[in-house]
């Protein structure tokens, strides 16, 4: 398993604005992150996707973890995981997960995967056997799921197993979708996470990316239909293309613009809004499930 290193660029080579300067972590805490990983064969989003943010996880021992292998069987633009043909389900997957965990003596673990629509279940039933094995162990999950074509079954799969928080990203503006996804569905995204709320009572969450070409109103729009959805939590953050085959950044929003959004979020209602550049769906996930799970 290699580190992959994004340089975040378009075809025109945007350099970064100022504001997404990082500290780069620790070399031996990134060694030990990744030798833990390719011990137990296990995959991360964080790796993935080229998250800009993997060296602050990784130096603190954290990571989302990615089941269901690392190909996916959907072609969204914005997105750098790899797609393609998917190999067969690793069984012994929930387990290592399990083990990692407690390795890094994480007590909230946020768990996602590729989207899978060549399983006849699209992987509900890793995702609830992974947060079974967690809670068997006291540790918290929050699973960040596809749509599973909109399966009722599949999706009271991962409901039953009663993970703290279920989260699925409507990722933009429905204007877009057919350009950045063009195999999901807006109004099925949002018909799961009303699902969540309405039959179980689950905390549910979801995410925006911002610079893939939306408008002020329909993110504030997208938002609304969010709440209208009964979802509790919300991530907004600035999307970075990860190369120049995919689509292209329309412009980098100012930290400003961003704390709008959270301020507009806070006042619809959303028990947490996290909105800055550089957030991502598991941006101090345990932190926004206590402050939810308490104002409940």
């Amino acid at each position: 398993m290699e580190f992959k290193r994004a340089t975040y660029e378009s075809s025109e080579h945007i350099r970064l604005p100022h504001w997404f300067k990082q500290r780069f972590p620790k070399p031996e805490t990134m060694v030990t992150m990744k030798g833990l990983l390719e011990e137990l064969g296990l995959n991360t989003i964080c790796q993935s996707a080229l998250c800009p943010n993997i060296g602050q996880c990784f130096s603190r021992k954290t990571a989302t973890f990615l089941i269901l292998g690392d190909i996916c069987t959907r072609h969204c633009t914005f997105c750098a995981v790899e797609k393609g043909c998917p190999l067969p389900v690793d069984g012994d997957e929930p387990q290592q997960i399990v083990t990692a965990a407690a390795t890094l003596r994480l007590n909230y673990v946020v768990i996602t995967s590729v989207t899978r629509d060549d399983l006849p279940d699209g992987g509900a039933y890793q995702f609830a056997r992974t947060t079974s094995l967690l809670h068997e162990k006291g540790m918290a999950a929050e699973v960040l799921i596809p749509d599973f074509l909109g399966s009722t079954e599949a999706l009271k799969a991962v409901v039953e197993s009663s993970p703290e928080v279920i989260n699925h990203n409507v990722e933009t503006v429905p204007r877009l979708y057919a350009e950045v996804r063009p195999e999901a569905d807006y109004l099925r995204s949002l018909q799961l996470l009303s699902r969540v709320k309405t039959q179980a009572g689950i905390i549910t969450k979801s995410g925006l990316m911002l610079g893939l070409g939306e408008t002020r109103d329909e993110v504030i729009r997208v938002m609304q239909d969010l709440r209208e959805a009964g979802c509790d939590l919300v991530t907004i953050g600035q999307y970075l293309q990860p190369s120049p085959k995919h689509h292209p950044v329309s412009r980098f929003v100012p930290p400003e613009e961003f704390s709008r959004y959270e301020q507009i979020g806070q006042e619809m209602g959303f028990t947490a809004v996290v909105s800055a550049p550089q957030v991502r769906s598991s941006f101090k996930a345990a932190e926004l499930y206590t402050r939810t799970k308490d104002s409940l």
